[in-house]
């Protein structure tokens, strides 16, 4: 039986995709995020995945072409994802927080996992609204967390403390186990890095200079030489953005290769870090200079527990 055909129907535009060098191939997205992909068709699957592992080599130096290519493998497999959160990360590099918000709950909601949770904070902040980034880094269980997703939503929700001009607590935030001085880990340059930063805002000028120290030393021993991945959020923010969620509403739901078909005109409108391994201990001889005491790192965890049982109460 022949299908109707209604003649009234909108055609939809067909969005050119970014071109991509003979040289990228599907082998060279991990494997883990391969295999995410084994529901679409095989051509589906190759040209999706080529424009993946092209944002995650473009992030760094061309965040505008990498997004480019995470809006193409959206428009081919909104329904993955992985192809959700690498569009997340290049509209967070590209100030797009609203979308990147859009985005990551998308993704959350697909995975069902939290992995992403320090960049939904960050993004919060994006848009100016650091108590909504306090709320949402508070619903997850931080013990069911990886270190380094740990540590990531710690300096969030230091940053967003910050943003409110609570520099106390936005060290306190920071007190977290990972916090040790003597080890390095790929998230040890980050972490020392933004105590630093807090203790100067104190005035605290001997412990920050340990710190930033320490972060020197921890990136040297990881052969990062002091480049390490840090979040950013710019002041302002997103004036579109709205306070109603709205993952779906206009988002990419295409995982077939009629994928144009379901566009999505949010991401017609507007549109991965690289993981570094931990190799373990870093070496230091020098003198550490004298720290705050134990009794006032305890009243610094004190005060964020104190604070976020007051909002708790409030809300």
């Amino acid at each position: 039986m022949d299908r109707p055909i209604n003649e009234f129907a909108p055609v939809r535009e067909h969005i050119p995709e970014p071109p991509l060098p003979d040289e990228i191939t599907a082998r060279d997205l991990p494997a883990s995020a391969r295999n995410e992909l084994k529901t679409l068709s095989k051509e589906n699957a190759e040209q999706t995945a080529r424009h993946l592992a092209m944002a995650a080599q473009l992030i760094d130096d061309e965040p505008e072409r990498a997004h480019e290519h995470a809006l193409a493998a959206s428009r081919r497999a909104g329904r993955i994802a992985v192809v959700r959160e690498t569009l997340a990360i290049t509209a967070y590099a590209t100030g797009e927080f609203a979308l990147a918000l859009r985005e990551l709950r998308t993704a959350r909601r697909i995975s069902g996992k939290n992995d992403m949770i320090a960049l939904i904070v960050d993004s919060e902040r994006g848009v100016g609204k650091p108590d909504r980034a306090l709320e949402e880094g508070r619903t997850v269980d931080r013990s069911e967390l990886t270190p380094e997703v740990r540590v990531a939503l710690a300096i969030a929700m230091s940053g967003a403390r910050l943003d409110r001009g609570e520099t106390e607590l936005a060290l306190g935030e920071l007190e977290i186990p990972e916090l040790d001085p003597d080890r390095a880990f790929e998230w040890s340059p980050a972490l020392f890095s933004a105590r630093a930063a807090v203790l100067e805002d104190l005035g605290r000028a001997d412990e920050a200079a340990f710190w930033a120290e320490r972060a020197d030393v921890a990136a040297s021993a990881l052969g990062l030489d002091g480049q390490f991945d840090e979040m950013i959020v710019e002041d302002g923010f997103d004036e579109d953005y709205e306070d109603e969620d709205a993952d779906d509403e206009g988002a990419p739901e295409s995982q077939d290769d009629d994928a144009d078909d379901d566009e999505a005109d949010a991401v017609d409108d507007a549109e991965s870090e690289e993981n570094v391994e931990p190799e373990g201990e870093a070496d230091s001889d020098t003198d550490e200079p004298e720290l705050a005491s134990e009794e006032a790192a305890d009243e610094a965890r004190d005060d964020v527990q104190d604070d976020v049982q007051a909002e708790e109460t409030d809300d």
